[in-house]
């Protein structure tokens, strides 16, 4: 079965996947204009560091055709698609991946501002659609190398959601899980659920059962237990910021069972492309950690679940130190400790 897409240039639109109303309905968003996408971010119906990255490429191509409507002079039409640049960075504060989109989509505008209102928009355009081509050829690269240290009838874990739906199509974990699935090596997947949204149950459940790969779900406090009863083999997650000591953020929980993983003695990977390094940030504790709204914890899915009135801290990601990380998978092979050595020789 064909992997979904969890964004599509279409007819000088972008659609999208709502990741929010998944597992029970799929259903798409059409942004014609860049701040339905800042809303589409805003509120996860597009998410994943490479996804957000690729999405707010495109929403430069979007404000580029609003722009040429809306303003009257060059300068104008140029300070309209910056301004777009700024509102898109201000959306997600983790991932890396939409800062070096947008870096890379605003390089392209600054060099084009002597071109034709309809050249600067086919410029850009050309270069989102590039940055989508190249996600898709790097995940599979990296389900290339991470395959190469999968065991036959290997269970792994995972947590949050690192496919497909994260990704221009296939995914950084799962692109992983996907390749060892195709080479026939009889794996099978344990699926945290991801407190407190779900992505595990709803999105990773969601992808896996689509195409028929073996998965098991369970909830984020079973994982130690099921380490102990020795049914996982190896971890595999994805990564939205990773520094230059190796130390990664990713979504909450994932320090917790690095942390269990290494007192099972379980390999622990992170699967991620080199774009998801900051090269500006030595060491985990300078990565900023978005703190997200507090009824995502009250509340699940418009059911209260908690008194209105206690108190609650919702961040999204945590960070893991490089000591439990046993690699990163990157499409340029597999980094080892120590990573301050590895990662500037990749990059090299």
């Amino acid at each position: 079965m064909e992997n979904v897409r969890a964004l599509v240039w279409e007819n000088d639109e972008l659609v999208l996947i709502d990741c929010t109303m998944l597992p029970l309905k799929e259903k798409y968003i059409r942004c014609k204009k860049y701040t339905v996408l800042i809303d589409a971010i805003n509120s996860l119906a597009v998410r994943g560091a490479p996804a957000i990255g690729i999405a707010a490429a495109y929403g430069l191509v979007l404000a580029a055709i609003e722009a040429d409507q809306v303003t009257d002079s060059k300068e104008a039409y140029l300070d309209f698609i910056r301004k777009a640049a700024k509102e898109l960075a201000s959306t997600r504060p983790t991932a890396v991946n939409l800062f070096w989109a947008l870096d890379r989509m605003k390089r392209v505008l600054e060099s084009s501002t002597g071109c034709s209102n309809m050249e600067i928009k086919e410029r850009l355009l050309r270069e989102a659609n590039l940055m989508l081509d190249e996600d898709i050829i790097c995940n599979k690269k990296i389900g290339e190398f991470g395959n190469e240290v999968v065991p036959k009838g290997a269970a792994i874990l995972t947590h949050c959601n690192a496919g497909a739906l994260a990704t221009a199509g296939y995914g950084t974990a799962l692109g992983v899980v996907r390749t060892a699935h195709k080479a026939n090596k009889g794996i099978r997947v344990f699926a945290d659920e991801t407190r407190p949204l779900l992505q595990g149950a709803r999105l990773t459940a969601w992808e896996l059962t689509r195409e028929g790969i073996p998965c098991t779900l369970i909830t984020d406090n079973m994982a130690g237990y099921v380490m102990k009863l020795g049914m996982i083999d190896m971890v595999i997650t994805g990564a939205d910021r990773i520094a230059l000591n190796g130390d990664s953020a990713n979504k909450i929980g994932t320090y917790s069972i690095a942390v269990l993983a290494k007192e099972h003695g379980i390999p622990f990977y992170i699967a991620a492309p080199l774009s998801t390094i900051d090269k500006t940030i030595g060491h985990g504790d300078d990565i900023k950690i978005e703190e997200r709204n507090t009824e995502e914890v009250r509340c699940l899915y418009g059911v209260q679940t908690a008194p209105d009135s206690v108190n609650v801290f919702n961040p999204a990601f945590d960070v893991t130190p490089n000591k439990y990380i046993t690699g990163i998978i990157t499409e340029k092979g597999i980094m080892k400790p120590p990573y301050e050595v590895s990662i500037g020789n990749l990059f090299k």
